[in-house]
């Protein structure tokens, strides 16, 4: 899983580890925070959530194109810098006035400029490591493995965010209340959500570290067309139509995954209101083991020493993984038996489940498609987006059968109906998390191959182009939330993931055909 693999590899996904971990412990409370100190109701705070998103995913398309001009790793620097400063904007305490809103805005907006400069091109690194060719047929396996570590950030960070708010809250003698609209309470808690954006100042610091310290195993791929030119670096030359013919199967993928990520990203939005609302917060009995997240860190690395031991060559390294292996699911039970019953929950926690089964499922994923692989039978990107898109209607049927007879979200207004299992909303980020797995880091890969040497920055912005407007359309549901019944609005979400899912079916001769 992790032999043969270039160096540089594990440096850039440990300094994206460290960004993601702070973008998400930011992105667990935000919508939170804004309805904690401006007293937003759903729709304006979904509102705002999904046009910070859109920025966000929107910017790495200027960002790629200057790339392709100045530099890979400068922009990337740049990138850090600015979202130091974004961050950092969030973390100074502000009333909930003007002067709050004008904070705030600014804020997101070097967060969103910095993130375009930094997300994309640290990609395109990762994929020019590959162009060599002792390494490209483990291109596939490369992004898979640099997606779980991005996952591994963003895994920790609701926990993170939730300690956070349990340590700021009882110095004011507090507890988490999801129905408390006191004021006194309403402004110690986004104090508390306040400190979750330092968090990502000091997140970035060490991304940083990690990235200059280790600059040495990646710097030969921080090549631009204009400099392998220059140094007479081999470049491959397309025809025109080539050139064409790459280019529109990007804008078709691109086009078919816009949906994905508008029904994949209500996670921060629509389904952190149904925890909110509809989940009970009071864990009790086995299901306490997933709101312990060192207890899933050990299960997810129990799953990765599980499978050393069967790759591995030596009787030594069996051993020892065996012995890894054990350790892992002894800590993790101590863990959770040591645990409150019930254990109190809040909304925020329910994000972490996605990034823990990104994490889990990955070398499951990797072991699937390399059988397919060794037999000849190698599953296209195209392919696996198309049944991504179909396993998210799944996922969106979990939750819609979960809705079934709860009150509308009009007609409960500021109370809750806290009488949900966690498992419906745990089982829906489950399947969810499928589909993002067969979806997101195979379509990283395919662009990083397909898209033409002189416009590889721009191709990969053009991926987080369609994963922006994803992302804004994902407010449509928080709009929607206090005027439809919920069903209603999951539906929408399932009638998308399946249109999308026959048109990729549909195009996938053409495809395969245009980037052969």
């Amino acid at each position: 899983m992790f032999k043969n693999q270039p160096k540089g590899l594990f440096a850039l996904a440990l300094a994206n580890t460290g960004e993601r971990f702070g973008y998400y412990t930011m992105l667990a409370i935000f919508t939170l925070f804004m309805q904690a100190k401006f007293k937003w109701d759903e729709s304006d705070a979904g509102q705002v959530y999904a046009i910070f998103l859109a920025v966000v995913y929107f910017a790495p398309l200027f960002g790629g194109m200057l790339a392709d001009k100045i530099g890979y790793g400068k922009c990337v620097v740049i990138g850090l810098v600015v979202m130091f400063l974004g961050y950092l904007g969030l973390a100074i305490p502000t009333g909930a006035d003007t002067t709050g809103l004008v904070a705030m805005f600014a804020g997101l907006t070097a967060v969103s400029l910095g993130t375009g400069l930094f997300k994309g091109n640290l990609q395109v690194l990762v994929g020019n490591l590959y162009d060599d060719p002792k390494y490209a047929s483990r291109r596939d396996s490369a992004f898979s493995l640099f997606y779980m570590a991005i996952n591994i950030g963003a895994m920790f960070a609701p926990s993170m965010a939730r300690w956070i708010t349990d340590q700021y809250l009882s110095q004011y003698g507090f507890v988490y209340d999801a129905a408390n609209q006191d004021p006194a309470y309403l402004e110690a808690l986004y104090g508390s959500y306040g400190l979750c954006f330092g968090v990502a100042c000091v997140s970035l610091v060490l991304s940083a570290i990690i990235y200059f310290s280790c600059r040495n195993w990646f710097k030969h791929a921080d090549i631009t067309l204009a400099k392998a030119k220059e140094t007479s670096n081999h470049v491959e030359e397309l025809t025109p139509k080539q050139t064409k013919d790459r280019i529109i199967a990007l804008l078709l993928v691109f086009a078919v995954v816009i949906f994905f990520w508008m029904a994949f990203h209500q996670n921060g939005s629509a389904l952190t209101f149904f925890a909110k609302k509809y989940t009970n917060l009071s864990i009790e009995g086995g299901m306490r083991f997933g709101f312990n997240i060192f207890s899933l860190a050990l299960l997810a690395l129990s799953v990765y020493t599980g499978f050393g031991f069967f790759q591995s060559e030596t009787s030594k390294n069996k051993i020892a993984c065996a012995v890894a292996t054990l350790a892992s699911w002894a800590g993790a039970y101590l863990l959770y038996s040591s645990m409150a019953d019930p254990t109190p929950a809040q909304p925020s926690d329910f994000q972490q489940f996605n990034p823990f089964f990104v994490v889990a499922l990955t070398p499951f994923s990797m072991a699937f498609f390399g059988f397919f692989e060794k037999k000849g039978k190698e599953v296209s990107a195209p392919a696996r987006i198309a049944w991504g898109m179909l396993i998210a209607a799944v996922g969106f049927g979990v939750i819609t059968m979960a809705s079934t007879n709860l009150i509308s979200p009009k007609d409960l207004g500021d109370s809750t109906q806290s009488i949900l299992s966690p498992s419906w909303l745990i089982s829906t980020y489950f399947t969810l998390t499928i589909a993002e797995l067969l979806l997101s880091p195979m379509g990283i890969s395919f662009v990083s191959k397909v898209a033409p040497p002189k416009y590889k920055g721009m191709m990969m912005g053009g991926w987080f182009v369609a994963t922006a407007i994803g992302n804004y359309l994902s407010s449509i549901p928080s709009m929607l939330w206090n005027k439809i019944p919920l069903m209603y609005n999951w539906a929408i979400l399932i009638a998308l993931c399946l249109i999308s899912a026959f048109v990729m079916f549909a195009l996938l001769k053409k495809l395969n055909k245009m980037t052969a």
